[in-house]
């Protein structure tokens, strides 16, 4: 059924779908995993690095980007889609900016990337962007704000949230774990998530913090293993306590 339906954009099945939009949906799927974690002072955005070449510069590929003051994504899927969307993003921020003389807020442009994605769901002789994007910022009393928007032009704000492979997984996680926290702890919580399904060590995660005041940063590799060590002595001590109280139990 879906051959028949699957060659236009423009062109809903029977039963309701728009299956060009569904394939985009399955291309974010299968891309590297990205996490975003709101904490009440802290925003934090964990990603899947992707695998570089031996010879290949790892700093022209980076999934955590700076729209603007105070805005800044990361996306599942394409990257090739990801660049194009991103470019227009920060083109549209310093429009706004120097048309309005002010910073472009973060729902602002939530809702203008989405509308993006939106509109090439409906136009001929396009096909839809193939990726999903977690934005993130504060707002002008400093309320952190985390937004998804994806590949149908959807745009919906969470408390943490999770795109690309395993993802679902990662959301179970989150459900299960989540509480508000702030600084170091809301990290800790971002990279216990990406844990889950990710091998342990900073050649294959990268973090992000986000605060009011001093705007994005990027962990080093040494800070990123120092919260991996920590998390891995806890889950130790935390192990060995059960065991400890097992024993216990039964003596």
């Amino acid at each position: 059924m879906s051959a028949r339906y699957d060659r236009a954009i423009t062109v809903f099945s029977p039963d309701g779908h728009l299956f060009q939009v569904e394939y985009a949906l399955e291309a974010v799927r299968k891309g590297t995993l990205a996490v975003g974690v709101k904490g009440t002072d802290t925003i934090v955005l964990g990603v899947e690095k992707k695998a570089a070449a031996k010879l290949q510069d790892g700093r022209t590929f980076r999934k955590i980007v700076k729209i603007d003051d105070g805005v800044c994504l990361t996306f599942a899927g394409l990257y090739a889609d990801s660049r194009v969307l991103i470019n227009r993003a920060q083109v549209e921020a310093q429009s706004y900016r120097l048309t309005l003389d002010e910073k472009v807020s973060v729902d602002y442009m939530a809702k203008y990337i989405a509308g993006i994605q939106q509109k090439y769901t409906q136009s001929g002789g396009v096909r839809p962007f193939g990726i999903s994007t977690l934005i993130v910022g504060f707002d002008p009393l400093g309320v952190p704000l985390l937004y998804q928007t994806d590949p149908s032009g959807i745009c919906t704000a969470w408390k943490a949230n999770a795109i690309g492979r395993n993802s679902k997984t990662i959301r179970e996680f989150l459900e299960k774990h989540y509480v508000e926290t702030s600084g170091r702890d809301t990290v800790k919580l971002t990279v216990k998530a990406l844990l889950e399904t990710v091998e342990a060590g900073s050649k294959c995660l990268e973090v992000a913090v986000m605060e009011p005041n001093t705007g994005l940063r990027i962990l080093s590799d040494d800070d990123v293993d120092a919260i991996i060590k920590e998390i891995e002595e806890e889950k130790a001590a935390l192990e060995a306590a059960k065991r400890g109280g097992g024993t216990s139990g039964t003596s």
